[in-house]
């Protein structure tokens, strides 16, 4: 295969090992800055410039985005996906994972156990959230940050008000996050491949240092996954839309508790500690991949006019529990379904003999109207606008109010 690296750093330990495991296997392979690309928006079709030339074709690429340059790297990204070139991290997955509140928000919906979290942008509201969590010592982190940087275990509560009110003052936004105190200074890095975690090491801070991350100090050491590490590991992966990440977690009372996903992980700390060929794992994996580029499903399916894609759940008074898909009547309307949700179960493409249990979640194609109907109806404004009352403001808020507003420009 033709294979672009997208890097910024041509002598970085990870650039330079992923292009020399594509060098090895015979690959065609070079290693492109991301920010010398040109997006091409004038053209029928969707193309790239590269140095103010147009870019060759390639039939994968394997972006490295750093947190400097996510806009616009997303952005090259996103329109290789239009080009319909391979990657194994889509726009959409690699910005999933920079912002550490989106992805907590996407996490949680899929049931992956976490460290408990609460956002918060009120001074006023601070003080129940850190309760929220457990009180301190609590971890309090940037939305946007990596090598734990951005990173900092408060001991008490007024402390962590103090750096909160501080950090809110410099408009920055916070996490507050419960510190895990049995997981000892420790944490689990799992790198994920594709549909498996090809290797994994543990993490250690060093003295009174309670951040593991090896650009902090930590030391490493190889690990074997139990099943449960590693499904947890795979699927919070493939939830944010990546194929190649490392899955950072914590060793919790009762499992895995994932503390973040990577889109581009370093691969000199693991392949270290694991005497592993990780980046030719990952070289493999793109190979294999590259003739079936990811597709946006939803902007596909939805261009059909009276078309869409919808969830469509299980209720216990719907009537279809116990009932198979055909006997449901879906197929009738013209639906289809793509996958079964049950739980942390997925079943794509289930058969129609496959029989729905409550809470089942359904991600069904077909007529929107047809589907509409399915969806309990939801609590909806009035359509018309409604007289202006006879006394618009309270005289009570009148005595509050500031003076009157200059007219608008169109007034």
């Amino acid at each position: 295969m033709k294979l672009a690296i997208l890097s910024r750093s041509l002598r970085a330990y990870s650039t330079q090992r992923l292009k020399t495991a594509a060098l090895e296997r015979g690959h065609q392979v070079k290693v492109l800055d991301t920010l010398r690309f040109g997006i091409d928006l004038s053209s029928d079709e969707p193309d790239l410039m590269f140095r103010g030339r147009p870019l060759s074709g390639y039939d994968a690429i394997l972006p490295r985005i750093g947190n400097s340059v996510t806009y616009f790297g997303t952005a090259v990204v996103r329109q290789f996906e239009q080009m319909d070139v391979y990657t194994p991290n889509t726009a959409a997955g690699i910005m999933n994972s920079r912002d550490k509140l989106r992805a907590t928000q996407i996490l949680s919906r899929h049931e992956i156990d976490m460290p408990a979290t609460v956002f918060v942008r009120n001074r006023g509201e601070v003080s129940t959230a850190i309760d929220m969590v457990g009180g301190a010592p609590v971890v309090i982190k940037l939305l946007e940050g990596t090598q734990g940087i951005g990173v900092i275990l408060a001991p008490t509560k007024k402390v962590a008000e103090a750096i909160i009110e501080t950090l809110h003052g410099t408009n920055q936004q916070v996490l507050i996050q419960r510190f895990v105190e049995e997981s000892k200074g420790k944490d689990i890095r799992a790198l994920v491949v594709g549909d498996r975690v090809v290797a994994a090491m543990r993490r250690r801070a060093q003295g009174d240092e309670f951040r593991s991350n090896v650009h902090r100090g930590g030391t490493v050491e190889r690990v074997e996954l139990s099943p449960e590490y590693a499904e947890t590991a795979v699927r919070a992966a493939h939830i944010m839309g990546l194929r190649v990440a490392g899955v950072d977690m914590l060793e919790g009372e009762h499992g895995p508790l994932v503390m973040e996903v990577n889109s581009s992980p370093g691969l000199q700390g693991i392949e270290a500690a694991t005497d592993l060929d990780v980046a030719g794992a990952i070289i493999d994996y793109v190979a294999d991949q590259a003739g079936f580029p990811d597709i946006d499903v939803r902007q596909r399916l939805a261009v059909s006019t009276g078309y869409g894609v919808g969830e469509i759940t299980v209720h216990a008074g719907s009537g279809w529990v116990g009932q198979s898909i055909e006997d449901s009547g879906l197929l009738a309307k013209d639906l289809q379904v793509l996958t079964l949700h049950r739980g942390t179960s997925v079943f794509p493409n289930p058969a129609d003999t496959k029989a729905l249990e409550e809470g089942d979640r359904l991600l069904c194609f077909g007529k929107t109207e047809n589907m509409r109907a399915l969806i309990p109806a939801r609590a909806r404004r009035p359509k018309r606008v409604r007289k202006l009352p006879a006394t618009p403001i309270l005289a009570s808020v009148a005595e509050e109010a500031p003076a009157p507003e200059a007219p608008a420009d169109d007034a």
